[in-house]
């Protein structure tokens, strides 16, 4: 199963058939929706809007770790997200496609793993993204879309839901970052944690502050976010498509070697939280 996480003008382009809504249960809480399921070219695909069916959590709220969970236990084992972000460098302008392989983590107010009270992970996170799923949408958006899409780069993410001052904005131009946005963290580190791929398509809807605010700065990223949307449809249909049955990659087995806490000293409450997720390593 695939899924995917973004804004709710994605989930209602995509032809989906048969569709069901799961409502998951996760010991960290709800998720933002109920988990919609869905047929697409052959394909399983489980759907959540990322902050709700009314866009009612803001970024910091998002109940991340209870959405990954859900993903999980529903047996999905790769996730494709979209991210409005805003522009830090001029090669990047509005209505830009950008499916960064790094972040820089700027969040100071959400948690940011499913491992605590009593079991310490040790998770690698060097690559962030998964880079074959990562490949495979920048293949996606040249046989699917005439936008124009960039494979590579580093997204910023800020807490939110403020935008950054201008100082804060030409500091993270002079590091070399290249977008900015607000949703990223911590929902790559939970994907990881849960031992999913993970890859996100940015779409670029305005230019940061250094540039210059819009006068109508709402109105100019909603304007953009549209044809964002229309874009990344596109290059998911196609992506979905063509996903290759096997995952290449190492993120199934991220877990192995970084339970740090031994079995019989982790809490038996904390063990039945995370056996779905790490169980199988912590087995007496």
């Amino acid at each position: 199963m695939i899924g995917f996480i973004g804004g709710s003008g994605i989930y209602e382009a995509l032809p989906l058939e048969n569709t069901r809504e799961e409502d998951v249960t996760t010991p960290y809480g709800d998720p933002s929706a109920p988990v919609t399921v869905g047929e697409f070219a052959g394909e399983e695909i489980a759907f959540v809007p990322r902050h709700g069916r009314d866009h009612q959590y803001s970024p910091t709220e998002v109940p991340y770790r209870a959405n990954i969970y859900a993903l999980k236990k529903l047996g999905v084992e790769r996730v494709i997200a979209s991210n409005a972000v805003g522009s830090l460098q001029e090669e990047y302008p509005p209505q830009t496609l950008v499916i960064p392989d790094q972040f820089f983590d700027r969040t100071r107010h959400r948690p940011f793993t499913f491992f605590s009270d009593g079991v310490v992970v040790h998770q690698e996170i060097a690559e962030p993204y998964c880079p074959h799923v990562n490949e495979h949408l920048a293949d996606a958006a040249e046989a699917a879309t005439d936008a124009d899409c960039h494979l590579g780069g580093t997204y910023v993410c800020i807490e939110g839901p403020q935008y950054s001052t201008k100082a804060e904005s030409e500091w993270f131009r002079e590091q070399g970052w290249d977008v900015i946005g607000m949703t990223t963290v911590p929902e790559a580190k939970l994907a990881r944690e849960a031992e999913m791929c993970y890859s996100t398509i940015t779409g670029v809807t305005d230019w940061g502050v250094w540039k210059g605010a819009e006068d109508d700065r709402l109105g100019e990223v909603l304007k953009n976010a549209a044809a964002n949307e229309e874009a990344i449809k596109g290059l998911v249909e196609h992506a979905i498509r063509t996903m290759p049955d096997e995952r290449d990659c190492d993120c199934a087995t991220a877990l192995e070697g970084t339970v740090n806490t031994p079995a019989d000293a982790i809490p038996e409450e904390t063990r039945e939280r995370v056996d779905l997720l790490v169980g199988e390593y912590i087995d007496d």
